[in-house]
């Protein structure tokens, strides 16, 4: 398989599924592609001409193309059912794809003026009321998923959920807003993982730098 992705200081989207092929071992080429310039898009349609030319977008060994990273995380899932990339149980399996929804479609303040630069540090900065509050939503998520399955992630084991916020957890060690303590730790253990810091330094070592607005959420 290849998976097409954006900038890794910038591109939260295709964190996502980066994240869980690398997390659960599943082998894939990475194709990495430079956003907002002018052959981005061709370059994608060159890999996936039937697809809307939007990063991350995956290739199948048959040539198939899925794109949008809550899709791909659903055909991964399906393709590799020996990995629990959904909790197992049916309960926990609707409530982690129900808040990961919530993260694919909504937080529309923070994505707005806390977006996903790893490379920089805002501590405090552009904490408006209606970024507050979509901090104060993720923070009871993650709270009451911690405190109802046990931690260490979301559903016990790191599963999508764990991934479809990873990118939040990079815009918190960016803008560094208040959080509670459980949601803190939560931060600091979704760091330190292997995968996500391999994500991290590779960030720290692009140069490619682009308007922030023209990113993908």
């Amino acid at each position: 398989m290849k998976l097409l992705i954006g900038d890794k200081n910038y591109s939260s989207w295709s964190m996502r599924p980066w994240l869980l092929l690398k997390q659960f071992g599943i082998p894939f080429e990475e194709v990495l592609i430079h956003l907002n310039e002018s052959g981005t898009k061709s370059a994608i349609l060159t890999y996936a001409p039937t697809g809307p030319g939007k990063l991350p977008c995956l290739i199948g060994e048959d040539g198939s193309a899925t794109w949008d990273s809550l899709a791909i995380a659903e055909t991964l899932a399906e393709r590799f059912p020996q990995h629990a990339l959904w909790p197992r149980d049916p309960a926990a399996r609707s409530h982690a794809r129900s808040i990961s929804a919530e993260m694919h479609s909504g937080f529309g303040e923070l994505r707005s003026n806390m977006w996903m630069n790893i490379r920089a540090s805002f501590p405090g900065k552009n904490a408006t009321p209606g970024a507050l509050a979509d901090i104060a939503r993720v923070d009871a998520i993650w709270s009451r998923c911690l405190d109802t399955y046990g931690g260490p992630f979301l559903f016990g084991e790191f599963s999508i959920a764990d991934a479809m916020y990873a990118p939040v957890v990079m815009r918190f060690n960016t803008w560094q807003p208040a959080l509670s303590e459980a949601a803190a730790a939560y931060v600091r253990r979704v760091t330190a993982l292997p995968a996500v810091k391999a994500w991290i330094d590779d960030a720290l070592r692009e140069t490619h730098a682009i308007p922030y607005q023209d990113v993908c959420p």
